[in-house]
């Protein structure tokens, strides 16, 4: 019974969600203390969600500082030269814009935090999709699912539960697996192009190159901008019969007061270049080598860029202020999250449906646990926390697996294959930075994202069995 109601109270939710039916703050809240009254445990309810509260609290108070951190980190211009490069190779045009996402995303994500990955993206992309027109649900898609493959690094997360959970070497689990996550991040660039050429066609514009070879022919009108500080240039087909969905886009400006990297905003320092960087690898790599804890390091971190770089105490107010509705956004649904998982660990629907799983898989599939565990790692990792998957259900796996001769290690290989979808999971703190700060619908971003996010876990999965890791 317990495993029945888990799996329809987590259906209900998804699906009130992706309707618009109910927000993810009040769906994370209602619909878990409302099944908790069905199994009749109701009356315990507080205690599940303070437990489910204690557990996340660090998390939360992690994120509300990484907020603040980089971002002041993007207001003071740390990341700008890195921005810059991406937008030159843009262009302004759709497919180079979406194949920028999704390299951008890859190449902040080596800092292992989800995080600051979406705000640095949303910061430096949002404007080019707001004045072109472009499907904003792109964006999200293409960056979450990048820093979802990006996300099984040693330092991000999954393989170190993965490690520690089955008592592995981390290196054991991530080198080999490094040309199956390379196909992962081919998967993604390979859909953020098809994305784009479908973003080119909906919006009536050319390529670069098409622009350059017609333009001697006058069948085409540059529009925009044109010869900016980055270099973008408006590459609308414009027709005697009308123009195109983008013509205008340039334009007008609808960016909703959303700056972006402008190059010219008063809170960047310039001066202050090295010291910010030098902070800011100092920070990872405490965080990396385990210093201190993670919350703790960014709490000083955040204190200490913003005496740094703003000595005054209004400008450090303003800064706050300028990010408090992104920390405040976040961290709600972190809480809001925390009710939802106290309800499904506290009433014991997780282990139900863990145990179910496990009992559900054949005797005969027991050679091809390696398999099984990467196929299960989609919907579980999905549908749970990392913690409640690699601590709960992962051992259970490498025991079955290791009863027909498959090692602790190729299991835990396995099991770090669904990360590109875990990214999107409603229960992933990270992703309502995404969507919050990219004015996205959370159902939007799931309808759009999860079928290419399942794909591309595929790609990885199937890549690790092809070259023997797996």
């Amino acid at each position: 019974m317990l495993t029945i109601l888990g799996f329809v109270m987590i259906a209900t939710f998804l699906v009130l969600i992706m309707m618009k039916k109910m927000s993810p703050i009040a769906a994370l809240v209602l619909i878990p203390a409302l099944f908790c009254v069905f199994v009749g445990k109701g009356a315990h309810l507080g205690d599940y969600v303070l437990e489910g509260v204690g557990n996340l609290a660090p998390t939360a108070a992690m994120l509300m500082f990484a907020i603040v951190y980089f971002g002041v980190m993007i207001d003071v211009g740390l990341f700008d030269p890195i921005v810059r490069a991406i937008l030159r190779f843009c262009k302004a045009d759709p497919l180079r814009i979406v194949v920028g996402t999704a390299l951008l995303a890859a190449i902040v994500s080596l800092d292992g935090d989800g995080s600051t990955t979406f705000m640095i993206t949303v910061s430096a992309m949002y404007p080019l999709y707001k004045r072109l027109k472009m499907s904003l649900v792109v964006m999200t898609g293409v960056a979450a699912t990048a820093n979802g493959v990006m996300n099984t690094l040693p330092w991000g997360g999954p393989t170190a539960r993965a490690a520690t959970a089955l008592k592995v070497d981390a290196a054991d689990i991530f080198v080999p697996m490094i040309p199956a996550l390379a196909m992962g991040l081919v998967a993604v660039f390979l859909l953020s192009y098809a994305l784009g050429l479908r973003e080119r066609k909906r919006l009536g514009m050319l390529s670069l190159d098409e622009v350059l070879e017609t333009e001697a022919e006058s069948e085409t009108v540059l529009v925009g901008a044109g010869g900016g500080t980055d270099g973008r240039t408006s590459l609308t087909k414009k027709t005697t019969g009308g123009a195109g969905a983008g013509t205008d886009a340039d334009a007008t400006d609808e960016d909703d007061g959303f700056k972006g990297l402008d190059p010219d905003r008063a809170t960047l320092r310039p001066k202050l270049y090295w010291f910010n960087a030098g902070l800011t690898v100092l920070l990872l790599t405490a965080m990396i080598m385990e210093w201190l804890p993670i919350p703790v390091l960014f709490l000083l971190g955040a204190a200490l860029a913003l005496t740094v770089n703003f000595p005054h105490m209004p400008d450090q107010k303003a800064r706050i202020a300028a990010h408090a509705e992104n920390v405040l956004n976040v961290t709600g649904m972190v809480f809001a999250a925390a009710v939802f998982t106290g309800v499904l660990q506290g009433t014991g629907m997780v282990d139900h449906m863990a145990k179910w799983l496990v009992d559900a898989i054949p005797s005969g599939m027991g050679p091809q646990m390696g398999l099984v565990t990467g196929l299960l790692s989609l919907p579980l990792t999905y549908f749970m926390s990392n913690d409640g998957f690699y601590f709960g259900v992962l051992p259970v796996l490498a025991e079955a697996g290791q009863a027909h001769g498959v090692s602790a290690v190729e299991i835990a290989r396995a099991s770090i294959a669904g990360q590109a979808l875990h990214m999107s999971s409603p229960l992933v703190p990270a992703v309502y930075v995404l969507v919050g700060m990219a004015k996205v619908e959370f159902g939007d971003h799931t309808k759009f994202t999860v079928k290419w996010a399942v794909l591309t876990s595929l790609v990885v999965l199937a890549s690790g069995i092809l070259f023997g890791i797996i």
